[in-house]
């Protein structure tokens, strides 16, 4: 858990951001020449993800929901327990942030989705996942 930066340096390297209610979730994603085969239809991402806290209480993540869909319009539903193995509890004024992957059989798709929350009351809710872009350069 880290404190929030009030620069805009957030904007600069996250190039995806969705507000629901007090939380934000930005994503930055790097397209991973060294772990692709493009001859073997493999492409892959690496996308890091920022969760902040803006509310006044903790909230906890308790699972996720992704959609993904390649450049052939084949979509993909992935649901599971908290994030990377964790259900972090992010504190008012704290953000959580992690890495994780995805590969594709083609070089460009998407990716968007939600978390499922509970906030210090114990009531859940779903926070959205920017839609944002899986693109291999050209070449």
């Amino acid at each position: 858990m880290t404190d929030l930066p009030t620069s805009g340096m957030l904007e600069a390297f996250f190039a995806y951001a969705a507000t629901t209610g007090g939380i934000t979730v930005r994503v930055a994603v790097n397209y991973m020449p060294e772990q692709s085969a493009p001859a073997d239809k493999r492409w892959f991402w690496a996308y890091h993800v920022r969760i902040e806290n803006h509310g006044d209480k903790p909230v906890q993540l308790i699972s996720r929901h992704w959609v993904i869909e390649d450049g052939d319009h084949v979509t993909a539903e992935v649901r599971g327990d908290g994030v990377v193995g964790e259900m972090p509890v992010i504190a008012p004024g704290e953000s959580h942030d992690y890495v994780s992957g995805c590969p594709l059989d083609t070089p460009r798709g998407t990716m968007q989705g939600s978390y499922q929350m509970i906030d210090a009351d114990g009531r859940g809710f779903e926070v959205a996942i920017p839609l944002f872009d899986l693109s291999a350069p050209r070449g």
